[in-house]
């Protein structure tokens, strides 16, 4: 395979949704699989919709998904500028390039104009008209104008768009490497607008440019440009330029596979949809991956399997190992389903993987806590395979920090019996007695108690746990104890069983 390029071409009209990101995702992995360059581009010739901060967002969000171009905005490289807005200059002689190799035409219809036509074709019962090479024969433009009118025009600075001349009936074949052989006629397609009057490009013009001179070898681009690529494969041809080769994304579903997932679909369905936390310029926020806890390599690893899969049973690939397996030829052409539960379970997979250290450092980040490095990392070694998130850790196992503040009334009263409270003060007795208060010799403790007399692992073990945790279920028992040190685990079992009788005498 000759060199390798390939772009990530966002536009800054929002957040970057986690379509956009699995996009960027492919092209990275691609790049790299072959020593190639990912750069990025950013394409924002539509001015009118251009929301500030955008771009800034764009870049922040591919820096915590650890996936960051080598060339672009900010980043250097040989063939900038990397925004399409300040590249402005060199497209207008592109667009006239293709009118004097009559591949492209001046037209001057005004807007109502247009509309005017539009209705005409309604009222005809033709609701989708559109500007083509049967249309524009009867339409101001400079293929039906005399020559000295459109010089006149243009002397006078008319406001003019530069249009396609879309060949008539003819079949635009292209390879796209997902989906196979496309074939599309030309009496499908329309002349889309190159150049627009406010001397800025359209997308097609300056993406099909941009592409060219930037070198790029492959475009990786969602399903939604499929429709655009027979007029991008015409403009290749129309410059005499090489092709690059297009691989066409499928869509991202909502976890029903009913529809396209939305930018609104994340908050009103109860998951975020953007990597990170975007605020609107009318103050509504929408959620992010990281805000939400999650680690940007569970997030990383998540999206890669939405429609691609490596062929194996392995799930769990870390960034590099992505790379090694990652080819085109296993994405597939179907949508494929977002699912919020499958995230979650790649989030766990990668907390629990995590080192205790580094957990440790998260949740000094989240909350200040009067605890010593070596009995956080504890903490995080007793909960973290219980745990979602970090912060779960703090919120699960509050009582490994503390007396707990509250307790399972429910269980308390399914379980604790008349004679529960003997026996926990027996067992009280045992641990005061304990010379050795490691959780090995607490455990062979409790089962000698247990033995001595003749009572079941229930019968004291869930009542033992209630009283120091507060709670029904948790990491072991004799872990829990050790950590927290003979003298609390006695503090914690007298006011414990005051608690639980209170709570029954209430009950």
């Amino acid at each position: 395979m000759s060199s390798v390029r390939v772009r990530f071409a966002p536009s800054p009209t929002g957040p970057l949704h986690m379509g956009g990101v699995r996009t960027a995702l492919y092209n990275y992995l691609f790049a790299k699989k072959h020593n190639g360059t990912f750069l990025i581009r950013i394409e924002d010739t539509d001015q009118t919709r251009f929301v500030p901060g955008a771009q800034e967002y764009i870049m922040d969000a591919l820096a915590w998904c650890g996936i960051m171009p080598t060339e672009g905005p900010g980043l250097g490289g040989e063939f900038g500028p990397y925004v399409q807005s300040e590249r402005k200059a060199m497209y207008k002689p592109y667009a006239e390039q293709l009118i004097a190799a009559d591949k492209a035409y001046y037209a001057f219809d005004s807007a109502e104009e247009l509309d005017r036509m539009r209705d005409q074709a309604k009222t005809m019962g033709m609701p989708n008209w559109q500007y083509n090479s049967v249309t524009r024969n009867s339409m101001r433009n400079s293929l039906t104008l005399p020559q000295s009118e459109v010089n006149e025009l243009l002397a006078s600075g008319a406001p003019y768009v530069i249009r396609m001349k879309m060949p008539r009936n003819q079949d635009v074949r292209f390879h796209d490497i997902i989906r196979g052989w496309v074939v599309v006629n030309t009496n499908n397609l329309d002349d889309k607008v190159l150049f627009k009057s406010d001397g800025m490009p359209t997308y097609h013009l300056a993406n099909i440019v941009d592409d060219h001179t930037m070198q790029i070898s492959h475009v990786i681009r969602g399903e939604e440009w499929l429709p655009s690529a027979p007029l991008h494969i015409l403009l290749y041809e129309a410059f005499g330029w090489p092709c690059p080769e297009f691989a066409h994304l499928p869509l991202l579903l909502r976890p029903d596979g009913n529809g396209k997932l939305s930018k609104r679909d994340g908050d009103r369905l109860g998951f975020p949809v953007f990597p990170t936390n975007w605020t609107t310029s009318e103050g509504e926020l929408y959620s992010g991956y990281r805000e939400n806890g999650y680690l940007p390599g569970a997030f990383i690893n998540m999206l890669a399997f939405l429609g691609w899969n490596p062929g194996t049973e392995q799930e769990i690939f870390s960034l590099d190992e992505l790379v090694a397996a990652f080819s085109l030829d296993r994405v597939s052409k179907a949508g494929a389903k977002f699912d919020p539960n499958k995230t979650k379970w790649f989030q766990q997979t990668y907390l629990r993987a995590q080192d205790n250290r580094v957990i440790a450092a998260q949740l000094r980040e989240l909350q200040e806590l009067d605890l010593s490095d070596e009995a956080l990392e504890k903490v995080c070694e007793l909960m973290k395979e219980r745990a979602t998130f970090a912060q779960d850790i703090l919120t699960e196992g509050a009582y490994l920090l503390g007396m707990p503040t509250s307790f399972d009334t429910e269980t308390i009263c399914k379980k604790w019996k008349p004679e529960t409270s003997a026996y926990i003060h027996e067992w009280q007795k045992i641990i005061e007695a304990l010379p050795d208060f490691s959780a090995t010799s607490i455990e062979v403790a409790f089962k000698t108690f247990l033995t001595d007399k003749e009572l079941g692992i229930g019968a004291v073990l869930l009542p033992y746990r209630l009283v120091l945790t507060g709670v029904g279920a948790g990491p072991g028992m004799f872990e829990i104890s050790a950590f927290l040190g003979k003298e609390e685990v006695l503090r914690r079992i007298t006011l414990g069983i005051e608690q639980i009788e209170r709570i029954l005498h209430e009950a």
